[in-house]
């Protein structure tokens, strides 16, 4: 299933949740990923410009989105974004279909 990995800034609302109810959210976001199909790999507390990330798989990328709209829809999450992740060793096939490709492609103004 393909990866996900999704980078949460929480709002004023949603902070102000955390500190009024402290809980361990992982359960909460792991029912909503496997109601939307997928499965929740990691979930994280983060420092720095983004507030969590979450590491899900889903069949299709729409879901991965559709999550991130659910909980921005909440008013507790102030920005979302949300990427497509592949391992190194599956990245490979993909490096050498673009070097296949490499001598088709005029760049612009050439």
């Amino acid at each position: 299933m393909p990866l996900f990995i999704s980078y949460v800034s929480y709002s004023n609302a949603g902070i102000k949740g955390m500190v009024d109810k402290p809980i361990d959210r992982t359960s909460v976001i792991g029912a909503l990923v496997e109601k939307a199909g997928g499965k929740l790999q990691g979930a994280f507390m983060t420092t720095g410009q983004h507030d969590a990330v979450l590491v899900t798989e889903f069949p299709d990328g729409s879901d991965a989105i559709a999550i991130g709209m659910v909980a921005a829809a909440s008013g507790s999450i102030s920005k979302i974004e949300t990427v497509r992740a592949w391992k190194m060793g599956e990245f490979k096939s993909i490096a050498e279909k673009a070097a296949k490709l490499a001598s088709s492609y005029v760049p612009p103004g050439k």
